[in-house]
């Protein structure tokens, strides 16, 4: 890897109760799996030290299988959910995940616009349910609207080369560095890639810039399928932003949290795995050593898969 370029200061907006935990604003659909969504970014938040001030963007209508459907919420409404409470409570980081639409994305922008200081986690998820218009629509109002507020675009590689290089038709996949090159012509520096494809059953996640990758973490890759892996990393990547970390020391602490979680995934439904956040909290298992998270037998979740 290269060496690590100079991160951007740590951005104000610690509580005035020097003992309270920062808060993050998440702007995020409803999820009722709660593999994602604002509930997958309120466990995490939470899991990793900071007060989350949620926003509901959407209505996700899913099980832990698939997103059927979803319903925006008024422009108007999401707009006077952020604004009330940050007229009362600092933040000291966003997280911005599924807005919902492109008209949304332009109001969520304006209120971002008004904190320019404050970092920006930009989670991009895959979107093959939405309507070929809108998800043309939804793409264009995030690069020209999020992008140039965002200090870290984080997301699957596939999703990301779909997203930053639409034409790309190289018989190679696209590398993190090119997508960053991508980013950067929109104004976001950093991007986390997630799930690129190596050999011998191994995935790389790798934090670049435009001058090449800076940091990485290459885990095993497994058949099980995760649901909120990728809500998971940049939550908790926004986390660790908030309480003062460095871009390349928060994804490393956030992929690391994310590994763990997976490690104690489980399955609610017939549907996929979802990372238990607070895998720290839990007794250890029957017959398990204190400290270990065994699987259910049988079972083998994929702790190194991010969706």
């Amino acid at each position: 890897m290269s060496q690590t370029p100079q991160d951007p200061a740590p951005a104000p907006g610690a509580p005035e109760d020097a003992g309270a935990p920062p808060c993050v604003m998440s702007f995020n659909a409803n999820d009722p799996s709660g593999a994602g969504g604002l509930g997958g970014d309120v466990a995490t938040l939470c899991a990793m030290g900071a007060h989350p001030l949620p926003v509901v963007t959407a209505i996700l209508l899913r099980d832990t299988a698939e997103v059927f459907d979803h319903h925006v919420l008024d422009d108007e409404a999401v707009v006077e959910q952020a604004r009330t409470i940050l007229e009362d409570t600092p933040i000291a980081a966003w997280k911005v995940g599924f807005l919902g639409s492109a008209e949304t994305i332009g109001a969520v922008a304006e209120v971002l616009s008004d904190y320019p200081d404050v970092p920006l986690v930009a989670y991009l998820p895959s979107l093959p349910w939405m309507e070929e218009s809108a998800h043309e629509a939804y793409h264009e109002a995030f690069r020209e609207l999020v992008l140039p507020q965002a200090s870290v675009l984080v997301g699957n590689h596939k999703t990301l080369t779909d997203f930053l290089l639409p034409e790309w038709d190289a018989d190679r996949p696209a590398s993190p560095r090119e997508l960053a090159v991508a980013a950067a012509e929109h104004g976001t520096r950093f991007v986390l890639v997630t799930g690129i494809q190596l050999p011998d059953h191994y995935v790389d996640n790798v934090l670049a810039t435009a001058e090449g990758p800076v940091s990485g973490e290459r885990f095993e890759r497994f058949d099980t399928g995760f649901v909120g892996a990728g809500e998971t990393l940049s939550a908790a990547l926004a986390a660790m932003l908030a309480n003062g970390a460095e871009v390349t020391d928060a994804a490393a602490e956030a992929l690391a949290f994310l590994d763990q979680t997976l490690d104690a995934g489980f399955r609610p439904g017939m549907g996929g795995v979802i990372p238990d956040r607070f895998f720290w909290a839990l007794p250890p298992a029957e017959g398990a050593e204190e400290g270990s998270n065994e699987a259910d037998e049988g079972e083998t979740p994929d702790s190194r898969h991010i969706h």
